[in-house]
């Protein structure tokens, strides 16, 4: 495995251990699906089994709501620890972080630039626009840059990572509103980064993989344009999306057996509509990506886990669906066996093969054959594309 692959294994185990939690807010209710006020081990997602026994403070092979609660608070200050680093060099990648994009008094409006130290060529760099996640009441937008890291120092890409406000704060249409802020910002100041305001895809899981897909589809939906910030005569057109388990229809994402919680007036799409989704149709109708497609939508990369208890599998396939019926070139690809979230190198080849493509312009066709949730051995690429470990 060479550095390149290494260093994105390392960093993804860590995002992919941590998301799990962050991906579905921290509640420990949640967790405790039988609700005998414990945690036993295989109530956790398979991604956050390895924090088991970091959990399980005095090892008697459970965890009590306050020892939940103890390791949360401890998560969330390392996490807005590495998102409030400094500025600097990272490994041949120089990191500027915590620009606001609209408003400087408010905090969540700020983005952090990864650019590579030695570039492939002079001319501009295509964008990598990574939106986390979080269930939109939780994350930071310091930590998600680490995805792209290995990526931009490739010298092939440069990454933004955009920030946005949270339900704690602010029901929809806030979050996409700051979302296109962002966006318009990153093509406004094209010629100062010497990157492509025309080459961007958008990249996010889980809440961020529904802003996203918001973004890869309302483009010219004048009703869901926020117009927030300096930038409001930028268009909002991606060359294409990235969409990791994004939730793409709120009406039916309590539908599935099992799924009913998506209803109650405490899940987090309720927190994000301003009321119990089944009493906001119209609201969750302007919050679903599937509402929105049409022809000339952006290409779509969609990966999903089979086994997702949090994100209903069938909301990508629909999506998905739909994408493909109105003519946009999308390719969706099963994660057999995973869960709400997942890693290996082979999922990373997918999503490296369409950068390629979309960003690149290389002939390379994305498989959309399923992934096996137990990953393949990485392939050898030329220089330029090297092999891949994981991530989250």
């Amino acid at each position: 495995m060479n550095r390149y692959a290494r260093n994105f294994s390392l960093v993804g185990c860590l995002l992919l251990a941590t998301s799990a939690f962050a991906q579905q807010g921290p509640s420990f209710d949640r967790f405790d699906r039988n609700n005998d006020g414990k945690i036993e081990k295989d109530e956790l997602p398979v991604a956050a089994q390895r924090l088991f026994e970091r959990l399980d403070a005095d090892s008697d092979g459970s965890v009590t709501k306050q020892e939940f609660e103890t390791f949360e608070r401890r998560r969330a200050a390392m996490q807005r620890q590495r998102g409030n680093q400094d500025d600097g060099m990272v490994d041949g990648v120089k990191i500027t972080r915590n620009i606001p994009y609209a408003d400087p008094k408010i905090n969540r409006q700020k983005l952090d630039i990864a650019l590579p130290e030695k570039r492939a060529s002079d001319e501009p760099l295509p964008v990598i626009v990574l939106i986390h996640g979080g269930g939109w009441q939780g994350g930071t937008h310091g930590p998600y840059l680490t995805r792209a890291i290995p990526l931009v120092r490739s010298g092939e890409f440069a990454a933004v990572s955009i920030g946005y406000r949270l339900t704690d704060v602010a029901s929809w249409p806030t979050q996409i509103h700051d979302c296109q802020a962002g966006l318009r910002w990153v093509k406004a100041n094209a010629e100062k980064y010497n990157w492509d305001p025309e080459r961007i895809v958008v990249w996010g899981s889980s809440a961020g993989g529904h802003l996203v897909a918001m973004l890869g589809v309302s483009a010219d939906a004048k009703e869901i344009d926020g117009k927030l910030g300096p930038h409001r005569d930028e268009d909002l057109k991606v060359a294409g999306v990235v969409d990791f388990f994004g939730p793409a229809n709120m009406a039916t994402m309590g539908d599935p057996p099992g799924f009913e919680r998506h209803n109650s007036a405490d899940s987090p799409e309720s927190k994000l509509l301003g009321g119990a989704v089944k009493e906001v149709p119209e609201v969750a109708k302007s919050a679903s990506p599937q509402s929105y497609v049409s022809a000339g939508d952006a290409p779509f990369l969609i990966l999903h886990g089979t086994k997702d208890g949090t994100v209903p599998f069938q909301q990508s396939v629909d999506f998905h669906a739909a994408l493909k019926k109105a003519g946009v070139d999308s390719t969706f690809v099963p994660v057999e066996g995973a869960g709400h979230g997942f890693a290996g190198a082979e999922v990373n080849d997918r999503v490296r093969d369409f950068l390629d493509k979309i960003l690149l312009g290389k002939d390379v066709k994305v498989s959309s054959e399923p992934i096996q949730s137990a990953q393949r051995p990485q392939r050898n690429r030329q220089q330029g594309s090297p092999n891949r470990g994981e991530q989250d």
